[in-house]
């Protein structure tokens, strides 16, 4: 440190300023400050705007302007954050790098940032409220209430707990009412928002709201056919489980399946496959957990295989307003998915190695499916079967119950059942 000279040339032993050797080290230590502030993961902190294409990496011209569109806008943003920038799109559609690149840009200019996925900011919210936690509640809690800019990265609150809706709702309230600088990315439609976040996206003199991709969603609404008055009213309160003329052994079997088909909708986790006769019931419980799902807010589409192969076979045509390959990832990637009959459709070559295509990625990824199914196991595609017979995860049920419009049937073999499943 050193004294600054005065205009006569003598030192001015009033002040003291850094000298020139130490600027630099005094710049590096407060960038350094900044950057551990901002709380950016690693991978995202040489993420900036020159890195990424204007207009960004995939999807047709509409798509391309529009996320030109929220470039220039997060551009603009980060050389001056005043209110609200809110990022709408679906996974991989540029949210993520685009706000990382406004925080390095205040970060670089020596502004402080705070970066925080939403579902991990709750995590970490829970954890600080243990004794002798490193990050105590109260101090992260009203760091991120009162940082000068605060990006809030994959934001939903429609899943959440009540505990978090409220803390999320607390945070977004008082950052609202300081008009403090907030960015937020999801992949939640603007008309699907909670009202209070909806009504602020409302007041374009403080908030703007660009929509980067339109939703494959809206493609998954007209393939789900829970919007069907007969499947809506198929609940777990309508499921007849106590019906006339079943034989006791049929009884206690019902009443295991339907307990069980309950409990999954309650926390879906590996594949539940419905096995029985026409009429007895699968279809029923399979909707009964789609509406129990919706209910609650998840995402969810029902579909019977026959038409979701004539819709993947209709996205072929030139005329389809939605390409084939995007149709396919949007389905595969469903967080819940329900496949109704899977029956004779898998005959044709192409229909069987779609379905296995389908049903291997989402065994692999572990995602949450429920299948129906009147097949035995020579009639069904090896490698499908295989994947519905992993114990691991897996759950195949057989409804040992006759049809419920009194045919004549003759029971069936159903696909091996899984051995218990390890505890986790």
């Amino acid at each position: 440190m050193v004294h600054p000279r005065l205009p006569s040339g003598r030192p001015d032993y009033s002040r003291v300023i850094a000298c020139r050797c130490s600027r630099e080290s005094l710049r590096k230590e407060k960038l350094n400050a900044l950057e551990r502030f901002s709380n950016l993961p690693q991978p995202l902190r040489t993420v900036n705007f020159e890195s990424l294409s204007s207009h960004g990496r995939r999807g047709d011209e509409s798509s391309q302007r529009r996320f030109a569109w929220a470039y220039e806008a997060a551009k603009t943003y980060a050389a001056n954050p005043k209110g609200w920038l809110i990022l709408v799109g679906p996974t991989g559609s540029g949210k993520t790098h685009l706000s990382a690149s406004v925080v390095n840009e205040v970060v670089g200019n020596g502004r402080p940032a705070h970066y925080v996925v939403t579902a991990e900011l709750l995590d970490r919210l829970r954890a600080g409220m243990s004794p002798g936690t490193e990050s105590p509640y109260e101090d992260l809690f009203e760091q991120v209430k009162n940082s000068p800019l605060l990006v809030m990265d994959d934001f939903a609150i429609e899943s959440v707990t009540g505990w978090a809706r409220e803390k999320l709702e607390q945070i977004l309230n008082h950052r609202y009412n300081a008009q403090l600088a907030t960015m937020i990315t999801t992949d939640t439609a603007v008309e699907k928002l909670d009202d209070p976040l909806k009504a602020r996206c409302a007041n374009h003199d403080f908030c703007q709201v660009l929509v980067l991709e339109e939703r494959a969603t809206s493609y998954l609404e007209r393939l789900d056919s829970m919007g069907l008055k007969l499947l809506r009213d198929m609940t777990f309160q309508t499921f007849d489980r106590n019906r006339p003329n079943l034989t006791p052994e049929q009884h206690l079997n019902l009443e295991m399946i339907y307990r069980q088909a309950f409990n999954f909708a309650g926390s879906p986790q590996g594949w539940l496959v419905l096995h029985g006769v026409s009429g007895s019931g699968k279809t029923h419980l399979a909707a009964a957990i789609a509406n129990y799902q919706k209910q609650a807010g998840h995402e969810v589409v029902f579909v019977s295989v026959a038409d979701l192969l004539d819709y993947l076979r209709s996205a072929f045509s030139p005329d389809s307003k939605v390409s084939y390959d995007e149709l396919f990832e949007t389905v595969k990637r469903v967080p819940l998915l329900i496949l109704d009959g899977l029956e004779g459709q898998s005959t044709s070559t192409w229909a069987q190695e779609k379905l296995y295509q389908l049903m291997n990625y989402r065994h692999n990824a572990q995602l949450p499916t429920v299948i129906t199914t009147r097949l035995t196991q020579d009639e069904m595609d090896p490698r499908i079967r295989s994947r519905m017979a992993d114990p691991r995860s897996n759950n195949v049920l057989a409804i040992n119950a006759p049809s419920y419009h009194g045919e004549a049937v003759t029971h069936k073999e159903p696909p091996p059942p899984p051995r218990r499943r390890p505890q986790r």
